[in-house]
């Protein structure tokens, strides 16, 4: 693999601020899903690794949370300006991995940076409420505070987009994160937090376990340590997941399948509608939450995306 910064390409996970391999030595292969080509492996890991990480972002909350949202900010645009400086090599190492075009792929990081970058500055305007009370004397005052270690499964179709999106807002209000990468694109994962630990970003505060689904999501939502999950993906997982945080009474954000239509009205501009229409369709090979799946439209639109597609 050529990457103009080789060392950004890890074959391990990353816990408490190392780079580890499972207890047992277990790999899972990680192949270019062009030709289907090898490119790594990265660990398999399991519940005992996953509570390590739990238990090292346990650990580094205490510090982490106490820093000023400056000064979480600072770490946070280091991390960005960071991204933004590697965005070939981290662009090529998506392609390869995860098989979209290059230049989606540059875009994808310039977005998945713009979650860090503006989560930075947002965080320091984390403010509160000052109620009238139910007394003439009494006012009621509400704080923010960080809810705690956070957990995040993310999904192989954006695997940069959906870690920064989650990590950025957790990081920045002081909380700190486990995250499972999709065991397709681990290796975005892991660049990004390495990029991460040239920041600044303390040990601990950010994660990267890779491995079982099953048994690294059952750790996530059984810790007791774990106060809130943010899951992408099936609504089929994302009902599971609800279901095992329901015993612990864990936050949960869920973002999961769903259907988006395309229709064309009889007054629409047909080249701009069909020119919509396909990208919406075969972006990404057709595998994004807002893919079209019912189209909509009259006989003349029929015509002009005939014409048009045979032309592209």
């Amino acid at each position: 693999m050529q990457l103009n910064d080789s060392t950004l390409f890890r074959q391990q996970a990353f816990i408490d601020g190392d780079w580890r391999d499972a207890r047992g030595g277990d790999v899972i292969p990680v192949s270019n899903p062009a030709n289907g080509k090898p490119l790594g492996n990265v660990p398999k890991m399991g519940a005992e690794e996953t509570r390590d990480a739990i238990d090292a972002a346990n650990r580094a909350l205490p510090a982490w949370c106490a820093l000023t949202a400056k000064e979480r900010a600072n770490i946070l645009r280091r991390w960005f300006n960071l991204m933004m400086e590697h965005q070939d090599d981290l662009a090529r190492l998506m392609t390869l991995e995860q098989g979209k075009p290059l230049a989606e792929a540059k875009g994808e990081i310039s977005y998945a940076a713009s979650f860090i970058e503006w989560f930075a500055e947002e965080g320091k305007r984390i403010y509160g409420d000052t109620i009238p009370g139910h007394q003439a004397d009494k006012r009621l005052l509400v704080i923010k505070q960080p809810i705690g270690v956070t957990a995040a499964i993310t999904p192989w179709n954006f695997p940069s987009a959906m870690i920064t999106r989650k990590a950025g807002p957790a990081l920045a209000a002081g909380c700190t994160m486990v995250l499972k990468p999709a065991s397709q694109t681990p290796f975005s994962a892991l660049a990004l937090a390495e990029l991460a630990q040239r920041a600044g970003l303390p040990a601990g505060v950010f994660n990267v376990v890779t491995g079982s689904a099953g048994d690294i999501g059952g750790e996530l939502t059984s810790n007791p340590l774990v106060r809130k999950l943010s899951f992408t993906g099936s609504t089929e997982i994302g009902r599971q997941l609800m279901e095992q945080c329901a015993k612990d009474i864990k936050k949960v954000s869920l973002e999961l399948g769903g259907n988006a239509p395309f229709i064309v009205f009889d007054d629409a501009d047909l080249d701009k509608a069909v020119e919509g229409a396909l990208a919406s369709k075969f972006r990404n090979a057709g595998q994004t939450c807002v893919c079209a799946i019912d189209c909509m439209f009259r006989t003349a639109f029929t015509i002009v995306l005939r014409k048009n597609s045979t032309r592209r």
